[in-house]
């Protein structure tokens, strides 16, 4: 087991904060590029969804086994390799001359990405003390976060229209190289804590072919459908994996996640909401893209243009979420935050054939995004609070496998619904309809996040740690087993 040495708070913030830049950014470039690699490399259009789907399964599929193996075998080890590998992958889509290269490079890509984001964000719950010093710090990280979600969809756009799709794989290397350039300055090595782990085999198998198969079943009811006989298989070869991980978690010494963090009601809480944020919140990016481009007629860059009040908005929450978390518990930003994504939906979903910029788009945006941003930061910092030093990796890399699952799940169920509304697809009215039902039901899910915030404590004072297995939660012998919960 390895524990952080701190090293300089300032150097890890930022060398964490870029790299969920770059996360971010990466999953909306390609989505704003696929019509031209079609056309460049010969993608069918099967095959072209591809693109995104294998960087969202190895990515979803391994980032329980990321965070866990940042706590074995080290924070920066796993950052460091991972960017290294991210930025490799990168490089070869960008020189693919076929589909399969693409492909590949995509998945290699989500692999990496799964090894190196939770470690950045474990490297700062263990740099910053629980409190005001970590509500800031998380709050500079997750406005990075939001930002580069938007700004990959305006990036994503010029790049295309204007220097090719194969930048929008390569404008990568420079941001991880921004990012290991500030690895020497302050983010030391870590250190051995004495204990001596050995990562859980099985539970690595389980828990990755679970959220692997999961990933897999939702993204392809785009072809399949859900109703399928090979949707339905595979969702419930993934219930059974997943639900073996559970049984064989329990009885193992050294667990992959430790089932005693979801006993935290600030962990599972935390954790279920920001599972129904990111799938309204993907739901919201691609329905409001697609109807700026497809009903109101707007190119890709000017589409990516308009996402930038956006930005503006979650920049804008996310301040106001760190001075009110500072003094206050998580809960006192994360229900206001997703009450107000809530209504910002709800505006979207009187989109119409003949809306404008200014009240079908701009005006939802500002209040959809201080949402957000009032969601994001608190939300991190509840999923952290209580957890041990020796458990950040895993707790950071659960809560992005929540947001990640979200975001596929969400999206594949809403773009379901929105289909079945559109009764004509060649009517900008009735395509405007099924995607004002998609955001209606993207409402709907914070309204359920919200109520699962009253859920959670009203003071920032941590629950009493869970003790399992002859250990409290910060990894010490203990005299007898204390059964209480969080």
């Amino acid at each position: 087991m390895y524990k952080n040495t701190r090293g300089r708070p300032g150097a890890v913030l930022a060398a964490a904060s870029v790299a969920q830049f770059l996360f971010a950014m990466d999953m909306a470039l390609m989505n704003v590029a696929l019509p031209d690699l079609r056309a460049s490399l010969g993608f069918s259009p099967v095959d072209l969804s591809w693109v995104v789907h294998a960087y969202a399964l190895t990515f979803g599929g391994f980032l329980l086994l990321g965070g866990r193996l940042c706590d074995l075998y080290g924070r920066r080890r796993l950052f460091v390799s991972g960017l290294a590998a991210f930025a490799l992958f990168s490089l070869l889509g960008g020189l693919a001359q076929a589909p399969w290269q693409l492909v590949a490079a995509r998945a290699g890509q989500g692999a990496a990405a799964a090894a190196a984001a939770p470690a950045a964000l474990a490297l700062i719950t263990t740099t910053f003390p629980q409190g005001r010093e970590r509500v800031r710090a998380l709050g500079v990280w997750s406005a990075m976060n939001a930002a580069g979600g938007a700004l990959g969809v305006l990036a994503g756009g010029v790049l295309t229209e204007y220097a090719g799709w194969r930048w929008v794989m390569l404008v990568n290397l420079p941001i991880v190289a921004a990012a290991l350039a500030l690895v020497p300055a302050g983010v030391t090595a870590d250190a051995r804590d004495g204990r001596r782990e050995r990562l859980d085999v099985l539970g690595a198998v389980l828990a990755t072919g679970g959220t692997g198969l999961l990933v897999f079943g939702v993204v392809r009811t785009d072809v399949a459908g859900w109703a399928s006989p090979a949707t339905l298989g595979t969702l419930a070869a993934a219930a059974a994996l997943l639900a073996g991980f559970a049984v064989a978690e329990a009885r193992t010494a050294s667990p992959l996640v430790r089932l005693g963090l979801l006993r935290s009601r600030w962990t599972a809480g935390a954790n279920v909401i920001v599972f129904l944020a990111a799938a309204g919140q993907f739901a919201a990016f691609y329905f409001v893209s697609l109807y700026m481009q497809e009903v109101l007629g707007m190119g890709a860059a000017a589409t990516g243009a308009a996402f930038l009040p956006f930005t503006v908005g979650v920049v804008a929450g996310t301040v106001v979420a760190t001075r009110v978390g500072a003094a206050r518990s998580p809960r006192a930003a994360l229900l206001p935050g997703t009450l107000l994504a809530a209504a910002g939906l709800g505006w979207f979903s009187l989109i119409g054939p003949d809306g404008g910029f200014a009240a079908d788009v701009l005006g939802p945006s500002v209040l959809t995004s201080v949402g957000l941003g009032l969601v994001l930061a608190p939300v991190a910092a509840a999923a952290t609070t209580g957890v041990a030093p020796h458990e950040a990796g895993t707790a950071s890399g659960l809560l992005n496998s929540s947001r990640q699952l979200g975001g596929c799940v969400g999206l594949a169920a809403l773009a379901t619904v929105a289909a079945r509304h559109t009764a004509d697809p060649a009517s900008p009215a009735s395509v405007a309809d099924g995607y004002a039902t998609g955001l209606a039901v993207g409402a709907v899910l914070f309204l359920v996040a919200a109520a699962v915030a009253l859920t959670l404590p009203s003071t920032r004072r941590p629950e009493r740690p869970i003790r399992q297995n002859g250990q409290n939660s910060a990894g010490f012998r203990t005299q007898k087993r204390d059964k209480s919960t969080t």
